[in-house]
């Protein structure tokens, strides 16, 4: 498993009994994680608990709602990972606007990027807040970032702005993930490098269904028409457990050219837990990288 463990301002302090408590700056949350199957009965877990800024509670209907238990905890704040810098708030699913594991693969995007030596072309899908948008726009990349929710390209801009970013050469697409690339094909647009978060599940722009296990294969052989003749990477990210990091990187040698020789690593990514022996694992990544 790779780990997340060169964060400051963010800390996994605990997680037991379905939930992990964080601590996202000042502030700590507590919130739920299905795959959290083991119990904690200490009274250190449930006074953190307790203790946490925030909580959210799961309905039995689907979804949940937060419970703001520090009035003086803004609806917002920002968040440092080395020269990058995020609006960090509580959002109606649960997920604070940034998922603190990815940090791994953004700092492996940058090497990569930054060891290339030449000019690099990144197209980013299903690319949320924008976390590796900006890594990847940082090492000198131009990126291409394609979501289909405008509320969330808008808070992605937000984060370039505030990591001293909005300068450099990002295009912000609002748009399906597979419209889009399909679009790009017949401009003729290529890319040295993609990197693919996709949902397990949702709907696209016009209410077409998504749902991985059907759609990713189609998804990954539409976007190998879209690499360059010399490739950097491919990289492709899962949280749907069906999908184990194995099956990924068979997926990606499945849909890639087979006459591009390439690396493959295909693992866990995960996030230590404060004093203990423990990494919650968090996804999977399989990245394509080129020869």
């Amino acid at each position: 498993m790779r780990v997340a463990d060169k964060w400051e301002s963010y800390e996994l302090c605990d997680c037991a009994n379905e939930y992990r408590i964080e601590r996202w700056g000042k502030y700590c949350v507590a919130r739920p994680d299905p795959q959290i199957v083991w119990r904690n009965f200490t009274k250190d877990f449930a006074r953190d608990m307790i203790d946490s800024d925030a909580v959210y509670h799961r309905s039995e209907k689907g979804g949940g709602h937060w419970e703001i238990k520090n009035p003086s905890m803004p609806e917002s704040w920002k968040l440092k990972y080395r020269d990058l810098t995020f609006l960090i708030k509580p959002t109606n699913f649960k997920h604070m606007g940034l998922f603190p594991e990815q940090a791994v693969n953004w700092d492996l995007c940058r090497r990569l990027i930054e060891g290339a030596g030449r000019e690099i072309n990144v197209l980013n899908l299903f690319a949320y807040t924008g976390g590796a948008t900006l890594a990847c726009a940082a090492a000198g990349a131009n990126v291409c970032h394609v979501d289909a929710v405008k509320g969330m390209v808008t808070w992605a801009k937000e984060n370039a702005r505030l990591s001293g970013l909005a300068d450099k050469p990002i295009r912000w697409i609002v748009d399906d993930a597979m419209k889009f690339i399909l679009r790009e094909i017949k401009r003729g647009k290529h890319y040295d490098a993609i990197i693919l978060d996709p949902p397990s599940y949702g709907r696209g722009t016009n209410g077409e269904v998504w749902k991985i296990e059907d759609c990713i294969h189609e998804l990954l052989m539409n976007c190998n028409r879209l690499l360059t003749e010399k490739p950097l990477f491919v990289m492709l990210n899962s949280y749907t457990t069906g999908l184990s990091p194995t099956i990924m990187g068979y997926l990606l040698n499945n849909t890639l050219d087979l006459t591009k020789q390439r690396m493959m690593i295909s693992e866990e990514i995960g996030l230590p837990v404060s004093g203990r022996n423990l990494d919650l694992p968090c996804g999977s990544t399989a990245i394509a990288i080129f020869k």
